[in-house]
């Protein structure tokens, strides 16, 4: 099987920073048409310039919480590439939760943020890629790629809303996987920790304690470059990985081996 993406379309969330704009980036240096997606308009533009109309990548800035920016979004791909072949929602964000606050609302923010929009996103290109490949009858028809966290498994009472949402993502990874397999819709999901992500560089910014404690308690030694992760998010968006759906494939350094460490675990 190929791991080529050469003239696939993908739409990557997140991809103003962090992880989703490495991703972006791969994705466009192997020859993939990319639609990079993120609420955050001005960091797109310093990123990725102006887009011009007929180049492999674009850019599309709005909330993705809304039903109807995420309906915008998959037009402008159709409108941009005619198809969607490959969606990777790297779109996440981080608060922190207080277990004993009755007021404390950060459980259902990420729930909306970081299981919700990939779900409804799921959903919307779903539909397309199975109604795009009505005439074909056999290979891949799409494939969708989540973004977890070993904090899914890996509990901290400060990250219960962080850990819960993972959790969701990737049951809704098995979930979705079932649902869309007679359709040759494939999903996955990667399970990522002690990679430096936008979130995760933001943590440890000001905290040197907790970027030496994940580096202490990961068995190789160090925090991964984003970029680390380009080739096994291509893996699961190519041929290669033709059979895989519904799979939690975990990169961390082997930080999950060796149980809750205090520090973030994202």
């Amino acid at each position: 099987m190929s791991f080529s993406i050469t003239g696939k379309t993908a739409i990557i969330t997140g991809s103003a920073t962090g992880i989703g704009l490495a991703l972006a980036r791969h994705f466009a240096d192997q020859g993939a048409n990319v639609m990079c997606a993120d609420s955050d308009e001005k960091k797109l533009v310093e990123e990725f310039g102006s887009a011009p109309d007929d180049g492999n990548v674009r850019r599309f800035a709005g909330d993705l919480r809304e039903r109807l920016t995420l309906a915008n979004l998959v037009s402008a791909t159709i409108d941009a590439f005619d198809q969607v072949d490959i969606l990777v929602n790297a779109s996440r964000q981080l608060v922190q939760t207080d277990a004993l606050d009755p007021d404390d609302t950060s459980v259902s923010t990420l729930l909306e943020s970081n299981l919700a929009t990939s779900l409804h996103l799921s959903r919307l290109v779903a539909k397309r890629m199975i109604k795009q490949a009505e005439d074909q009858t056999e290979g891949q028809v799409g494939s969708i790629i989540n973004l977890s966290s070993i904090a899914a498994h890996q509990v901290q009472p400060e990250l219960m809303g962080y850990s819960i949402a993972a959790a969701a993502v990737e049951q809704m990874t098995r979930s979705m996987a079932v649902v869309l397999a007679e359709h040759r819709v494939r999903v996955n999901a990667i399970s990522f920790g002690s990679v430096m992500s936008g979130s995760l560089r933001a943590a440890v910014a000001d905290n040197k304690e907790w970027r030496n404690n994940i580096r202490e308690n990961t068995p190789l030694g160090r925090i991964a470059s984003p970029n680390e992760l380009c080739e096994a998010v291509q893996f699961l968006a190519a041929e290669s990985s033709g059979f895989m759906t519904g799979e939690v494939m975990v990169i961390d350094g082997g930080r999950s081996l060796m149980g809750a460490v205090k520090a973030p675990a994202h």
